[in-house]
Order: C-alpha cells, then sequence, then structure tokens
C-alpha cells in the first residue's frame, strides 16, 4: 500500500502507552489480570498482548482491518483463558482504531483523556466469590461472569458476559454492591461427582 501513513518517532511511544490505558480500562483484562486467570504470568501476558496491538498498528505491512485487530484482542484473551462474549472486543478494537487514526492526524485528545480518566481512576479488585451454591438456572442475566463447569483439567475457560461499555459508568442493578462491583458465584456444585 503506497503512501499509506505511519506513525513516527515519539508518536509510537506514546501510542504504546494510550494502548496500555485503554486495554487495562477493559473490564474483561483488567478482571483476567487480577484474578491470574492465565496463571501466575496473566500480567505478563496482558503486556504482551499490548506489545501485540503495537506492533499490528506499527509494523503490518498490509492495510489495517478492524476484524484483524478483534481477532488479536480475541487470542490475546484466549491466552488468559478468558472468551469474551459481551461485544467489548468489538468495541475495544473500535475505540483503538479512532485513536490510531486520532494520532496520525496529530490528534492526541483520545489519549489525554484516557491519561487523564486513569490518574482520576482508583482500582478496584475483582473477586470471583464461590458460596457453595449450584446456580444450575440461566435467569438471562447478561451482567456475570460464568466459569465453564465441563472443563476437566485446572485450566478453565471462564466467559465474560457484561454489557457495560470500556469508557461508561454501571447502574447500579441487583446483586451489585456498592462500589460497582456484582458478587459472582461459581456454576458448579462442590458436590457433584463424575
Amino acid at each position: 500500500m503506497e503512501g499509506a501513513r505511519r506513525l513516527q518517532g515519539q508518536s509510537i511511544g506514546v501510542f504504546n502507552e494510550g494502548i496500555g490505558l485503554l486495554l487495562f480500562r477493559w473490564s474483561a483484562l483488567r478482571a483476567a489480570v487480577e484474578n491470574e486467570w492465565g496463571g501466575r504470568e496473566s500480567r505478563v501476558k496482558a503486556d504482551q498482548l499490548v506489545a501485540d496491538v503495537l506492533s499490528w498498528f506499527t509494523e503490518s505491512k498490509e492495510p489495517l482491518y478492524i476484524d484483524d485487530l478483534e481477532d488479536i484482542l480475541d487470542q490475546g484473551m484466549l491466552s488468559l483463558n478468558v472468551e469474551v462474549e459481551d461485544g467489548s472486543v468489538e468495541e475495544v478494537a473500535e475505540k483503538l482504531m479512532v485513536m490510531h487514526e486520532e494520532f496520525l492526524d496529530g490528534n492526541f485528545s483520545s489519549f489525554e483523556n484516557l491519561r487523564k480518566a486513569n490518574v482520576e481512576h482508583r482500582p478496584h479488585t475483582t473477586q470471583i466469590v464461590n458460596d457453595g451454591e449450584d446456580d444450575s438456572e440461566e435467569d438471562g442475566d447478561d451482567e456475570t461472569m460464568i466459569v465453564d463447569g465441563n472443563s476437566s483439567s485446572n485450566t478453565e475457560i471462564l466467559r465474560y458476559s457484561n454489557n457495560n461499555s470500556v469508557n461508561e459508568p454501571r447502574t447500579n442493578v441487583s446483586g451489585e454492591v456498592d462500589d460497582g462491583w456484582v458478587v459472582v458465584s461459581n456454576r458448579r456444585s462442590k458436590g457433584r461427582k463424575n
């Protein structure tokens, strides 16, 4: 692709920081890292996802298509044993594409907004709570993290399903504590044996 605009010089480093700021505001990624769903190396895997996204934007010789970026995000989350089903992969990919276009135009406003929000934002700790109940019925509530009970190994794929966007505040719903987190129980019954 002749004449393709590319990030140059210091803007690459700033864009890398912007990718990190955006990805670590993504509740699915944050929960996976905080709870070490990808093992002890979860933070390293998340940092690798940031590096992979930057590499895709800066080193790709092909035109940049959002579907390819979504695939990179999906693969990064799968490396953390998380299958995202809430549409947030597409939302995060779109925000990254928009930020990249803004950087190419010399507009760093979305980055500055992320940086400002990051300074003002206090990190929350996400915890999965198992109260020993068997939640076998589906109630259709999409604001839950569902543990896949079909896994026979120690590694479980967690399906993250949440209707909240990356940057929008949550409205209070039943089962949600004051700080905006939902307490979720494990779907498996500890008393069940194969």
